[in-house]
Formats: C-alpha cells, structure tokens, sequence
C-alpha cells in the first residue's frame, strides 16, 4: 500500500506541477497561486502545498520541469540530426514550435526572464543556471558547424549564439505581442543571414 500512495503522490505532484507551469506562462512565476492551483486540480490547499512546502519550491520546480520538457522537445530531436547545420536548423524550427506550443501563455523562460532580471535569489540563479546551459548548447552546436565546414570557420559561436536567442526573443514578441503573421518568416530569413 506504501508503494502505491508514493506513486499517487509522484502523479499528484507531477500533474501539480505540469498544471503549473501552463499557468507560469500565463501568469508569471510570482502569480502562481496555490489556491488556484488546487481549484484547477480539485485538491485541497493544504494537500498541494503538502507537496511543495512553499512558493519558491514550487516555482523553482516549474522551471527545471520546463527545461526538462524544452531538452525533450527542443534539444533532443536537434541531437538526433546529423552533427552541424542540420542540427542547428532542428533546433530553430523546434524553438519556434516551442514559443506556438509550449503554453497558452507562450515560452515561460521569457515571462520568467522579464519577472526575474532584477530579483536576485534562488529562483532567479535557477533561472540564470538554465539560460547559460541553453546558450553553451546553442554554441556547441554551432561549433559542431563549424567543425563540419557547414558555418564559417571564423564563425564564434557564443555570439552565434546570443544572436540566435536575439532573434527567438524578437520572435515571442512579433509573433505574440504584435500578432506578425510573418514572424517565422522573418526568423528564418534572419537565421538563413
């Protein structure tokens, strides 16, 4: 009966979890609320708290849960592409579905980037850890490129990098701030560039 009530404890928590950050993206980290949380769920407060012990638990594991899903849905398909520009190319059009159809909200890393910039504890330093991670990513793959004779060789790949989160940042904002029907257009002839 123990082994059972742990899993039913791992579900609740994951579903908790996966229920909150559809909400962060909507919401903001900071306006998570566990009352609304519970009513989404039908759990108690005090049962979805049990889980989390507080707001800044539950925040930090809704980012290294949504990582957990960018790796799965963006980076993992990307690694599975022959090494150089065809797995650059994967990780921007897995990117770009990322932004469409991560959340209603839109990509929770950039809600969290605009809430957290000038907050500094914890949650941001989760959040700072994360963003250097996908940035070296980006840079190995487009040093893998480079290698391959696919880029430039005088291609540097950090400022490929920040240049290519320049562009998917620009993109969140034409495509769901400003409505441009031509937003992936313009990030692919930006990336093609």
């Amino acid at each position: 009966a123990a082994e059972g009530s742990v899993c039913k404890g791992d579900r609740t928590r994951a579903a908790i979890v996966d229920a909150a950050v559809c909400m962060a993206s909507r919401v903001g980290l900071n306006g998570l609320s566990i009352g609304n949380l519970a009513k989404k769920l039908d759990i108690s407060k005090s049962g979805l708290f049990a889980h989390f012990r507080s707001k800044e638990k539950l925040q930090t594991e809704v980012l290294v849960a949504a990582a957990s899903r960018f790796s799965d849905g963006v980076v993992r398909p990307a690694l599975e592409q022959p090494r150089g520009e065809p797995r650059v190319r994967r990780l921007v059009e897995g990117w770009l579905a990322w932004v469409d159809t991560s959340c209603s909200g839109g990509c929770l890393f950039v809600q969290a980037a605009v809430e957290l910039d000038d907050r500094p504890g914890p949650l941001r330093n989760t959040l700072v850890e994360l963003q250097g991670r996908w940035l070296s990513t980006i840079s190995q793959m487009a040093d893998g490129a480079v290698q391959e004779g696919h880029f430039h060789a005088d291609l540097d790949p950090q400022q490929f990098a920040f240049e290519l989160q320049a562009l998917m940042l620009g993109y969140h904002h034409s495509r769901r701030l400003m409505r441009d029907p031509l937003a992936g257009q313009r990030v692919h002839d930006a990336a093609e560039r």
